[in-house]
């Protein structure tokens, strides 16, 4: 007979908060975009004025401040996720 305290149940909590950690540790916490710049590439319409823009630089704000980036492809995400640069 197992002892009553060494029960898988009474630790599958932990499985939550390591998710969380080795998460952490892969892709880094998350920044949401601040600002932006572009360049207009076709005239703005009035049914998507965003259609013509091509992203250059994108701005995310978070945990570790401000971090500005190249846009990918022209286009910025709302949300990166960064890792604390060392130094």
């Amino acid at each position: 007979m197992k002892p009553r305290l060494l029960r898988f149940s009474f630790f599958i909590w932990v499985i939550v908060p390591v998710a969380i950690y080795l998460a952490y540790l892969a892709f880094g916490l998350p920044h949401m975009i601040w600002s932006y710049e572009y360049r207009q590439v076709e005239p703005a319409s009035t049914a998507n004025p965003f259609a013509g823009r091509y992203y250059t630089r994108c701005t995310f704000i978070g945990p570790y401040g401000s971090i500005s980036r190249s846009a990918s492809n022209g286009k910025c995400a709302l949300v990166s996720f960064f890792k604390k640069e060392a130094g």
